[in-house]
């Protein structure tokens, strides 16, 4: 039995070369731990672009630390199906366990609730001391969270956001003020592309897999056949270098338009102006610093206005970082959050997994998270999370489908968008009214609706539009919930405008859309 002074963990979400487990590692006596297993692969039902997205990047990883010289012991799925089945953190871990004589087990908190509980008990039972890291990864620690948030009755993102600014100078100005003048440039990017809609979108940026990544694509695909869409097509950045490729490819092409467009949506379009930098970051292969710097550079050398780098600055200072807060601040129990009372049962529609629906804004998001297990985060809000908080679907469930449908998935992210901003399950910790809407929100901001069958001006009739009829349902059925509500004012006062026939007409065609008789 070898003898280990520290067995460092390494998870697939943490392949930083700075993070704290390396800062007392000694390649004589330590071992690193990685670890494939199926437990993570399948506890959802994950696509098999995301499957690739974790397993060719952990590797290359894998391949890195041996370079330089950091001894590991990887666990790798095989391509046979057959061999390590029900494999898990804790099985694996406890067999490296009674394998080894560790004397400390290392590791940085996982961005998973769940996985930090598993290893948890798995180093306890073993009888063998341990030592958890912070994340330092991240701008906010938990412990500094902690003590913004307690004593608040409500934890806005705008006051966390304006603190974060403050606290590490970003587009503060000399004065202490903020860039420009003010704080928030959101009313100057809610563009839509008008009837030509986007005019010379630069191509978008990939990486060809190498021998490696290949492997794991054969494997997810013998192994993992019948989980949900493909991974042929498979592009994403597998190493730190390239994602600061697909980092300064933004900077330069994309983000100058970001701020005006960011919440625009375009048939065929799945990018947009978008960075697709979120898987690299949840993976720890860029830091949220990096990318913030890079972006306020920009801005200094006058390549990209300030709406556009503020926007892109508030999604990883501001709302990244608050997002993290909340779930740390408030799990395990925000996961049983269900503020509407949707039924336990009530799951995602099925076309939410093979994109088999005459919806043209739901088809066409569908046919582009089969293929990039990726959405932009409007598609992701205001279609297919606002079909199913209009459908009914339980908050857990949606998210259980968000972290099996998107490549840059993470429970620590995932969740508190999921259940709460989009669902609204858990009553407005996240978002100070529900994020419903009409068809007639998709008609503005894309082109969908001018080839769709279903109009998004009517709730009744043949062509009425499911958002629609399923907006107005939902207004109905949860008028209660909504009426303290000031920000739902001017909705609630519009249930009185229809009459009785309206309603019966409404909550019947509601009924059979969840039958699934119309889509």
């Amino acid at each position: 039995m070898s003898k280990i002074r520290q067995l460092v963990l390494v998870f697939g979400d943490q392949l930083n070369h700075d993070s704290a487990v390396w800062d007392d590692f000694d390649s004589r006596v330590d071992r690193v731990w990685m670890a494939e297993n199926d437990r993570e692969a399948t506890h959802v039902w994950c696509h098999q672009y995301r499957l690739v997205a974790f397993f060719a990047p952990m590797r290359h990883f894998r391949d890195e630390l041996a370079a330089a010289g950091k001894p590991t012991i990887y666990h790798a799925l095989p391509a046979d199906r057959r061999r390590a089945r029900g494999s898990s953190f804790s099985s694996l871990l406890g067999k490296t366990l009674r394998e080894h004589d560790v004397q400390r087990v290392v590791w940085v908190t996982p961005g998973d609730y769940r996985v930090a509980e598993q290893i948890r008990q798995t180093v306890d039972e073993c009888g063998i001391d341990y030592q958890q890291l912070p994340d330092r990864h991240f701008y906010c620690s938990t412990d500094r969270w902690k003590r913004w948030a307690d004593g608040r009755r409500s934890l806005l993102l705008e006051t966390f956001y304006r603190t974060m600014r403050k606290e590490h100078h970003v587009l503060i100005d000399r004065d202490g003020e903020p860039e420009g003048g003010q704080w928030n440039y959101d009313h100057d990017n809610r563009g839509s592309f008008g009837k030509e809609g986007p005019a010379d979108l630069p191509p978008v940026p990939g990486f060809p897999p190498d021998q490696t990544t290949r492997d794991v694509i054969e494997m997810v695909k013998r192994r993992f056949r019948e989980h949900p869409g493909e991974c042929d097509s498979f592009d994403l950045p597998v190493t730190r270098d390239q994602a600061r490729t697909l980092l300064q490819d933004f900077i330069e092409y994309r983000l100058p338009y970001f701020g005006t467009y960011q919440d625009a949506m375009w048939r065929g379009e799945t990018l947009l102006y978008h960075s697709r930098l979120s898987h690299a970051m949840n993976l720890h292969l860029l830091s949220p610093r990096e990318t913030v710097d890079a972006a306020v550079n920009a801005y200094r050398r006058g390549d990209v206005p300030l709406n556009a780098t503020e926007g892109f600055v508030r999604q990883i200072l501001g709302w990244r970082e608050y997002v993290r807060g909340v779930y740390w601040h408030q799990m395990p129990r925000y996961e049983q959050l269900n503020a509407l009372r949707c039924d336990p049962d009530q799951d995602v529609p099925g076309f939410f997994w093979d994109g088999d629906t005459s919806m043209a804004c739901v088809a066409d998001a569908m046919e582009g998270l089969k293929r990039h297990a990726y959405a932009h985060h409007i598609v992701r809000l205001m279609v297919l999370g606002l079909f199913a908080q209009l459908y009914g679907t339980h908050p857990l469930r949606f998210h259980q489908w968000h972290m099996a449908m998107y490549a840059d998935a993470v429970d620590w992210v995932s969740l508190p968008n999921a259940l709460g901003m989009s669902q609204y399950g858990d009553g407005g910790r996240m978002a100070s009214k529900p994020y419903c809407a009409s068809g007639k929100y998709i008609q503005r901001m894309s082109n969908y609706c001018r080839s769709c069958r279903f109009n998004p001006a009517n709730a009744t009739g043949e062509d009425a539009c499911p958002f629609t009829t399923l907006y107005w349902d939902f207004l109905d059925r949860h008028q209660e919930d909504f009426r303290g509500n000031p920000r739902m004012r001017l909705q609630l006062k519009n249930l009185s405008r229809k009459s009785p026939e309206q309603w019966a007409a409404i909550r019947g065609r509601a009924e059979r859309i969840r039958r699934g008789e119309i889509l």
